[in-house]
């Protein structure tokens, strides 16, 4: 099942850090220092495992600076597999799906109401 995203209410870059000076956003990516095993699923990972390395991966996410600059990359990418930005492959899936939804929607012409009168 599907958890939904806390907005995150606070920039994820702090004004004048050198990312606003054009430095890339995966430098300071919380998971650099962490095994790409913990974001990345083993071919055939029993569903129990998987599961379990998924949360410990958006646990490392949570506390991650630049885990929204991330997030948009896998979603603007798109990255097909892994734990981008605390969110899961089919986690991302769905937001772009939503997003596809939203676009179309929003070049269809408004109704016409008709005025009593």
């Amino acid at each position: 099942m599907l958890q939904p995203i806390e907005p995150v209410t606070e920039p994820a870059t702090p004004p004048g850090h050198p990312r606003d000076l054009g430095g890339p956003w995966h430098s300071d990516a919380a998971c650099r220092s962490d095994e790409a095993g913990l974001f990345f699923a083993p071919s055939k990972e029993p569903t129990a495992a998987r599961l379990a390395r998924e949360e410990a991966a958006k646990r490392v996410c949570a506390r991650c600076p630049v885990m929204l600059e991330c997030r948009e990359h896998a979603l603007t990418q798109p990255e097909p597999y892994g734990v981008w930005g605390g969110m899961t492959a089919a986690e991302r899936r769905v937001v772009l799906a939503r997003r596809r939804r939203r676009e179309v929607e929003l070049q269809r012409p408004a109704p016409q109401i008709a005025v009593a009168g």
